[in-house]
């Protein structure tokens, strides 16, 4: 066994005894494995993201000889770079910072890559990629699994599982269908005329926005993810799930039929259809057993009357209605107050927003039945429109969308629609 051969060892095996040794000194500890599980995931499609900018880029090469490849980068490498970044922070040094973590390991690349000239040739500008590598590669990947860790930053969690989602169907798993079957990989969509190409991708938008929205509902109602290890603590029947109980599921599959046909690719539909045979199966049994055991007779109930997969037009309520204060004196608030009344509201209650203390309210604010936090301006729009129907529901969550929102907000109060002073 020569050199080379010595070190494409260590590069799998190094990592994963560091990773084994770490698990069996430091121990586990709650949330440990759904913080690796998401670390790892982000990694993957973001380290061959990487790899492909280095073919562009040209950071490093390298040495030839390797008996399998994953876009021009050894396996064996790819493989112990995905537990280096992805499982050992997680599993060796869980209570450090993030910044603290993503320098340590930095630095060691750092020290490895030039020691590895049997393997990786490095060529002057090296440290460009390294940087790129650690930006979009390391440093997510520690937000993601600490704050999963720590039940920390719901949020921006949140935010990266959803970028996570995107990664894997939308970019992993065609390039492992470009990688091991014949096909002219994204040839078909980038030869597209550019009006066709632009419109194909805001219908794309458009099928991901009812999952995207569901993922925040999650967050903002039911305060966790949809990770399995990670539920939400309540159950969530508001948002895009008063007309359907599996919304993410549903978006996730027409998205990927939707990509499909851009890529015009026949795997990726049969990814598509696994994926629909899973969630109607397994997933779909766990959800029940487990949403059946934790929520109990609200569960069943809300089960009765929305549907798996076919969104109802008219949303679910249960309870009491939420409440949206809405001046009569104010103009603008006023007009907006007439056009919600002249709708079929359900489990919406409009009040006066002057029946409040004096100086206690300056937006229309919505107040959620549950309890959750009140919002205010766009987001109570936002939120109003989800007691119209369906159509009015999914405009309400593009309104809301995150930073979306805050543009809009920022663009009614920039034309003098901003906040108003009201007297009791």
């Amino acid at each position: 066994m020569n050199r080379a051969d010595l070190v494409r060892a260590a590069a799998i095996y190094l990592p994963l005894t560091a990773a084994v040794i770490a698990r069996l000194l430091v121990g586990r500890h709650p949330r440990q494995f759904v913080a690796c599980l998401l670390s790892i995931l982000w990694t993957i499609p973001s380290l061959l993201l990487l790899q492909i900018c280095n073919q562009h880029a040209h950071w490093w090469s390298f040495a030839p000889g390797y008996a399998a490849e994953f876009r021009g980068m050894p396996l064996e490498l790819f493989l112990g770079w995905i537990i280096l970044w992805g499982l050992l922070p997680q599993l060796a040094f869980p209570r450090l910072g993030i910044i603290a973590s993503a320098a340590l390991l930095a630095a060691l690349d750092c020290v490895l890559m030039p020691i590895s000239t049997s393997i990786v040739i490095l060529e002057s500008n090296w440290l460009m990629g390294e940087a790129l590598g650690v930006t979009i590669v390391l440093f997510p990947s520690l937000c993601l699994g600490h704050w999963t860790s720590q039940n920390t930053n719901l949020r921006a969690r949140g935010a990266l599982q959803i970028a996570t989602a995107g990664l894997l169907f939308l970019f992993l798993i065609p390039e492992i269908i470009f990688a091991t079957r014949d096909g002219n990989g994204w040839t078909p969509m980038l030869g597209l005329p550019s009006w066709l190409l632009q419109t194909s991708l805001q219908l794309i938008f458009l099928l991901a926005l009812p999952g995207n929205s569901a993922v925040f509902e999650f967050v903002d109602r039911g305060r966790g993810t949809p990770i399995p290890y990670d539920p939400p603590q309540r159950l969530v029947t508001t948002g895009i799930y008063r007309y359907s109980a599996n919304p993410m599921q549903l978006s996730a599959m027409l998205v990927m039929l939707a990509w499909a046909a851009l890529l015009r690719n026949g795997w990726m539909v049969a990814a598509a259809s696994t994926a629909f045979l899973y969630s109607t199966g397994i997933a779909q049994w766990d959800e029940k057993q487990d949403l059946a055991d934790r929520f109990g007779q609200p569960w069943h109930d809300y089960r009765a009357s929305v549907g798996n997969w076919l969104p109802h037009w008219i949303p679910y309520h249960a309870g009491p209605s939420s409440i949206i204060y809405v001046s009569r004196t104010c103009g603008p608030c006023s007009e907006v107050r007439e056009w919600l009344e002249r709708r079929r509201l359900t489990g919406l209650q409009i009040v006066d927003a002057e029946t409040l203390p004096a100086n206690s309210i300056s937006r229309v604010r919505y107040e959620p039945a549950d309890g959750t936090p009140a919002v205010e301006g766009v987001l109570a729009i936002g939120r109003a429109l989800e007691h119209i129907n369906l159509g009015w529901a999914l405009c309400g969550m593009f309104l809301r969308l995150p930073i979306l929102w805050r543009i809009i907000q920022l663009l009614i109060d920039a034309s003098g629609l901003g906040p108003r002073q009201l007297p009791a």
